[in-house]
């Protein structure tokens, strides 16, 4: 069986790349022929997370064993096949290539091809260059966050602290605001 993945990035907007591989191939695998097809090293720490619809991180499988809990699942990629967690198409992942930054590749598992083998991974599709492999934490923080919080950011600019007191809400008339939580219903 078959796996076409596609790999999109949302820092370049025309970057695309397909890869079919074997179901039977490890993550390594499929992490080395991510690698290839977009030209970074085999340097720097990276993992996969399958995701749920809402791209939610659910299971992660790292390079290395990170010596995480005996009572968590500890996947690594050279011992984990991608037949062992993937079984449906549309299945979401993330391969997050730089951890400092958290900057990842969104995959999804586009097509399964039954009865079909590939003895190694190929990139059939390639589109746009691919972000750079590593930034400085100060270059993506100066790109991607703001610091420039006003009046408006918590949404009303004319709100004001002191118009809040017990007595505009009901049911606290008769508690004492010194410690609300000495109240017996907590």
């Amino acid at each position: 069986m078959i796996f076409r993945f596609l790999l999109l990035s949302d820092e370049v907007d025309n970057f695309k790349r397909e890869i079919q591989i074997d179901s039977e191939a490890t993550f390594l695998d499929l992490h080395n022929a991510i690698l290839k097809s977009v030209g970074f090293t085999d340097d720097q720490m990276c993992s996969f997370f399958i995701c749920d619809d809402d791209w939610s991180k659910k299971t992660e499988i790292t390079l290395v064993d990170m010596g995480t809990s005996s009572d968590e699942d500890n996947y690594i990629m050279e011992d984990t096949r991608l037949e062992e967690l993937l079984e449906d198409e549309h299945q979401k992942l993330l391969f997050v290539f730089d951890y400092m930054t958290e900057r990842a590749f969104f995959m999804e598992l586009r097509e399964i091809i039954p009865g079909k083998d590939l003895k190694d991974a190929l990139c059939t599709k390639s589109e746009g260059n691919p972000p750079a492999q590593v930034v400085s934490l100060d270059e993506f923080e100066s790109k991607n966050t703001s610091t420039d919080i006003d009046e408006d950011f918590y949404g009303d600019s004319d709100f004001d602290i002191d118009e809040l007191d017990k007595d505009g809400f009901e049911g606290l008339n008769d508690l004492s605001m010194d410690n609300p939580y000495d109240d017996d219903r907590y």
